[in-house]
């Protein structure tokens, strides 16, 4: 039987507002040992935030992280999910398909359960070689 991305998700994924500061998002991201949070709006998932999303899209851009706020940087347009039922091949495939190194774990009502991680899914062993291929794509601006 196939494993699901249920078995290796994170749960417990720090959640934020679009209003937060990047520069509060920055701390959560330190202080909880991570570098992806979700963001969303009365629980409902609206998208994700990396802390590459605040170097590249605003601090390297010159935006004050002290003032800007996560909806001027964070990735929900077009935003890839899966369910703790997606097989892991699908997820690694969505991965490779979509160059993403992350993807939101969503209940049927699309509320963030968990995240799911190319390094989750390399920590158990499956399908390394797409691994490889998604972390040598060039990231998404």
């Amino acid at each position: 039987m196939a494993r699901t991305v249920g078995e290796v998700m994170t749960t417990g994924v720090v959640e934020v507002n679009p209003d937060d500061t990047l520069v509060e998002v920055a701390r959560l991201m330190r202080d909880n040992g991570v570098g992806a949070v979700v963001v969303t709006d009365g629980g409902k998932l609206l998208g994700i935030v990396t802390d590459r999303d605040i170097v590249v899209r605003a601090v390297a851009e010159g935006l004050d992280p002290q003032r800007e706020t996560v909806d001027t940087v964070f990735s929900g347009q077009d935003l890839i999910t899966v369910t703790p039922d997606t097989t892991m091949d699908d997820a690694i495939e969505l991965m490779r398909r979509n160059a993403v190194r992350r993807l939101p774990v969503v209940d049927d009502n699309g509320r963030s359960v968990g995240i799911v991680s190319i390094g989750d899914l390399a920590i158990e062993g499956e399908g390394e070689a797409a691994l490889a291929d998604i972390s040598a794509a060039p990231p998404n601006e």
